[in-house]
């Protein structure tokens, strides 16, 4: 059975790149950003609840409106969880089945921006919390994603604090653009692996 963990951090930390290489080193990653937005494209289910929710609006010739599912859940917490009780059962039950084939492997990953605040880290072993300096992530998130400041704010201002991930997460990486990612990879699945190893000497005993 593999262990599982959770890679998380706000907007711009960069927690795709840390996904990315882990797969480079043998670790396959869920990013559950990309699946839930392929189920909310080709379940009907969560589109007749969103539609309900948001206004049929939310599909255009039916596609999925990101700007304005976007908009309408980062105006407020609640909009938030409306959404995510929503989306989230559904992309839990296909993380399990995504893991469930993964059985061979010692080390597998979900990436997920909302882990904790979803639920998600429920279904993980070890949290991994990305983490960089707020200015750091404003700048690359407008860069990336061709917004304001104050609309970036706004979306981490309806996230968990750093912070407060942080205090929850057993590994911490820092994306500062300072130190190496991938020195802190490398110990990061060191530390995985002396997790199995214990693991493994507890079960045998």
């Amino acid at each position: 059975m593999a262990i599982k963990i959770g890679i998380t951090g706000g907007i711009g930390s960069g927690k795709s790149i840390v996904s990315r290489l882990l797969e480079v080193m043998g670790i396959p990653v869920y990013i559950s950003d990309e699946e839930s937005k392929r189920i909310v494209a080709t379940d009907l289910v969560i589109r007749k609840e969103l539609c309900d929710l948001v206004g049929e609006e939310v599909f255009l010739n039916g596609k999925l409106n990101k700007v304005l599912l976007a908009s309408y859940l980062f105006a407020s917490s609640i909009h938030a969880s409306q959404v995510n009780r929503i989306i989230h059962p559904r992309v839990k039950e296909h993380f399990r089945q995504w893991a469930s084939h993964k059985g061979c492997m010692d080390i597998i990953g979900m990436e997920s921006a909302i882990l904790i605040e979803s639920g998600f880290a429920d279904e993980v072993d070890y949290i991994v919390m990305v983490y960089a300096p707020l200015e750091i992530r404003v700048d690359r998130a407008v860069r990336r994603d061709n917004a304001s400041c104050e609309q970036i704010m706004q979306r981490i201002r309806s996230q968990m604090s750093d912070e407060e991930k942080c205090e929850q997460a057993s590994f911490v990486i820092i994306n500062d653009d300072e130190k190496p990612l991938i020195p802190q990879i490398l110990e990061l699945i060191a530390f995985l692996y002396q997790k199995i190893h214990y693991l493994c000497s507890a079960k045998n005993n």
